[in-house]
């Protein structure tokens, strides 16, 4: 499957269905010219890597092909540029900044991981750019975000092949 996120129009194609979306709140920015804490949503194409689900909150999807896993109370992202684990799970506590996986708010209800900075990841050029839930349409961190329950259909249709494609 391939799902193309037109940031400009505010708008999510996947197959046959388009689904309003949210960017992150610097607009869409040039991957190469990413840098952490921006707030802006990196244009490219980028491999879906897997999937995180908050266990008291979802149920896990029937037919889900991605690799995935719960995310647990103390699990977290580094964001921290001298972090060895830059753009990396980490736990929590963590000796450098890392954002908090495990959210009061719903938005990490379901992450879906992508393909940004990560291969090896460049300290400062960027991390935690996911497909995740949204808060009515509100702006993200540098992210693409759906309604939740779009996105929980969106999940079995994925497989090692797919991309999200931000323009």
């Amino acid at each position: 499957m391939r799902l193309v996120a037109d940031g400009k129009a505010g708008l999510l194609h996947a197959g046959d269905r388009v689904i309003r979306c949210s960017i992150g709140r610097g607009g869409l920015i040039a991957a190469v010219d990413k840098r952490e804490g921006d707030g802006a949503t990196p244009i490219g194409a980028w491999p879906i890597r897997g999937v995180l689900l908050r266990p008291d909150r979802v149920a896990l999807p029937e037919g889900l092909m991605l690799p995935w896993r719960w995310i647990r109370p103390d699990d977290g992202w580094s964001d921290g540029v001298g972090d060895p684990a830059y753009n990396r799970p980490v736990r929590h506590p963590h000796g450098f900044s890392a954002e908090r996986l495990w959210r009061d708010d719903g938005l990490y209800d379901v992450i879906v991981t992508l393909g940004h900075n990560d291969a090896p990841p460049v300290p400062g050029a960027g991390s935690a750019i996911f497909l995740h839930c949204w808060r009515d349409g509100a702006a993200t961190e540098g992210c693409v975000a759906i309604a939740k329950e779009e996105l929980l259909g969106l999940l079995p249709e994925m497989d090692a092949g797919t991309t999200l494609e931000i323009i």
